[in-house]
Order: C-alpha cells, then sequence, then structure tokens
C-alpha cells in the first residue's frame, strides 16, 4: 500500500479533498446575468426586436421605452401588481375597480361629450389610428383637459385593472342624487326607476343603465353597502349613459321602497318565482319602480315583502337571466305596455 499524500488517494477508494472550486479541473461559470434585451423570450427582448425592425423610431414627445430603465420597470410592476391584485379581488379582468377613472374609447368619448367633469386625459402611446381617440383629445383640449401621455401598466394600475383600449379619463368623485329625486320627472311621462338588490358587479349597473336611458327611465337606485357602485367598469359598459342617468344611493333598499309607495309609485319585483308573467303587468300605465335582484339570489325577503306585485320573464330553457339582461327585456315590456295603453 502507497502512503498517502496531499490530495492523493488511497487504494481503498475513499475520495480525495475538494479544491473549492480552484483546481486546474475547476468548474467553468456562465459569466454576468445579460441584460433583458439579449434573453430570448424576454419581453424587453421582443420589445427591443420590434423597435429594430421598425428602424427604431419613436414619435416626438412620447414616453422613453418601456423597460429601458430602472423607475420606468418598476411603475411597470407596480402597474401589472395592482391590475393582477384588482383580478383577483373582482375575479375578472375587464370590470376595473377605480371609481374616479373613465376607462374605454366609448365611453372616455362619451363622457366628454357629456361634460362630466374631469381633471385628466391618459392616452396610451403606439395607439392605432382611430377617430374617437382624435376627438376624444380635441374635446379635452378644448375643455382645457391635460392630456398626459401613459404606458400600458400604467393604464392598468389608473383603471384598477379595466379593459382601458389605451384611454381613461380622470373624473371627480362620483356625485349620487338622492333617492327621491329620481321620481320627479319633467317629460310628462309616468316615472320609470330601476333599483337593484344585492347586484355587486359594476358592469351590470353600467348595463342597467344603458337600458335605463334607452327606454326613457328616470335613474337607478342602489343600496349604499354590498351593492355595485359607479367604477371604471360601469363606466365602461355604460357606454356613456352614466353621464346621462343620475344613480341613487340609499342607505336602505326597503326604507327607499317604502317611502316611494307613500309618493303614489308602484313597487314591481322581477323574480323568476313571480306570480305573473312581465306581459300582463296591469300597472305598467303607472308610475313604476322595477326591483331586480341578483343571478341565482333573486330578491331578498325584505325587498319582496315591500313590492306591489312581483313578475317574472318566461323563459322556455333551463338557463337564468342575469341582472342586466333581466332589466332590459322588462322595461322594453314595460314601455311595450304604456305605448298600447295610449
Amino acid at each position: 500500500m502507497t502512503g498517502k499524500g496531499k490530495g492523493s488517494v488511497a487504494k481503498s477508494g475513499k475520495p480525495r479533498p475538494g479544491t473549492g472550486g480552484y483546481g486546474r479541473k475547476k468548474l467553468a461559470g456562465k459569466g454576468p446575468t445579460p441584460p433583458a434585451q439579449s434573453r430570448t423570450g424576454h419581453p424587453a427582448q421582443r420589445r427591443a426586436a420590434a423597435a429594430a425592425s421598425s428602424g427604431g423610431a419613436r414619435r416626438p414627445g412620447s414616453l422613453a421605452e418601456e423597460g429601458s430603465d430602472p423607475g420606468r420597470r418598476a411603475a411597470d410592476g407596480a402597474g401589472r401588481a395592482a391590475a393582477d391584485g384588482a383580478r383577483t379581488r373582482g375575479g375578472t379582468r375587464g370590470a376595473g375597480t377605480a371609481q374616479e377613472m373613465v376607462a374605454g374609447r366609448n365611453p372616455v368619448l362619451e363622457a366628454l361629450r357629456e361634460h362630466v367633469p374631469a381633471t385628466a386625459l391618459h392616452v396610451g402611446p403606439r395607439l392605432d389610428a382611430d377617430e374617437r381617440i382624435g376627438e376624444a383629445v380635441k374635446l379635452a383640449a378644448d375643455r382645457g383637459i391635460p392630456v398626459v401621455e401613459a404606458g400600458r401598466a400604467e393604464l392598468d394600475r389608473l383603471t384598477g385593472g379595466a379593459v382601458h383600449q389605451g384611454l381613461a379619463l380622470r373624473v371627480r368623485p362620483y356625485s349620487y342624487a338622492h333617492a327621491d329625486d329620481l321620481f320627479r320627472t319633467e317629460n310628462g311621462r309616468p316615472a320609470l326607476i330601476v333599483a337593484l338588490d344585492g347586484v355587486t358587479d359594476p358592469r351590470n349597473l353600467g348595463a342597467v343603465a344603458r337600458s335605463v336611458a334607452a327606454f326613457g327611465g328616470n335613474g337607478v337606485l342602489v343600496p349604499a353597502r354590498r351593492s355595485a357602485g359607479v367604477t371604471a367598469g360601469a363606466w365602461k359598459a355604460s357606454a356613456g349613459a352614466l353621464a346621462r342617468v343620475p344613480v341613487a344611493q340609499t342607505s336602505s333598499l326597503a326604507n327607499a321602497l317604502s317611502g316611494y309607495a307613500r309618493a303614489g309609485l308602484f313597487v314591481v319585483g322581477l323574480d323568476a318565482d313571480g306570480d305573473e308573467e312581465i306581459g300582463g303587468l296591469s300597472l305598467a300605465a303607472n308610475p313604476l319602480v322595477l326591483v331586480v335582484g341578483a343571478e341565482g339570489k333573486g330578491l331578498s325577503k325584505l325587498v319582496r315583502q315591500r313590492c306591489d306585485a312581483v313578475v317574472r320573464i318566461p323563459i322556455s330553457g333551463a338557463e337564468s337571466l342575469n341582472a342586466s339582461v333581466a332589466t332590459g327585456i322588462a322595461l322594453y315590456q314595460v314601455t311595450r305596455s304604456r305605448s298600447a295603453a295610449r
């Protein structure tokens, strides 16, 4: 048996001590991590390739290329985090949680046309040619509203995750009407108010407001708690109708309905278990409050007790209708019945 020297191995097969990475057979490192623009598949690399293919031209006054500086990358990360958080809280992309932002090209344009009080118009870079964008920028400039260029991630953050289409309008906090103001009409027609019971999706509120505007209704009444409010998602779904249709809040929907009844309005609930069909409603020609419950839950017990009648929409399939679709059908039927009664 040979003697053991430093770094040698005995014939028994015991391993020699390691070199700590400094020996003749040390491992070769991969070197420093390459920049994001050089990493295949990285968003920054794709943007750099797109910029190179287009000649790298940028229009004057545009923001720096996304991801080109640490401050912008941090802002983009914050915007993506805000959008992801909104999707986690709200469940789906597109609803929006920012109460003071109108998102989307049609909603923004309608809001500007209706002179909704606004403080800034945020426009995304490199937008496709669209006359709505040009008109929105012109209207904002004519009214002295600052036009600010913003990246997609920043718009995501500002609108709370809404689908903004590269356009967002910062408005002043929505001024809710009083419940008593809704039935004071000057057009000579019987009042027609829609009250929402337990509807929590802002997009349903916006779509309901759009139907109310289409059929000449007075406004929408919502509870102040556990109910949808006027947010960016509601503005977008209304396509600007919220600029023309007032929304009132009440601390107690049941008490507000009782107040409407004392003022001479009939309260009609819309529920899948209604006693009669909406087409046979004999109260249609009178001043009405149409109460719509959430899909699946229907009307709450306390609200149902305040109704003079509970009607249903006849459907042949097993599917149920969401609040906004049911409201549109019911308003059409009420308007049709009123026209026939003239």
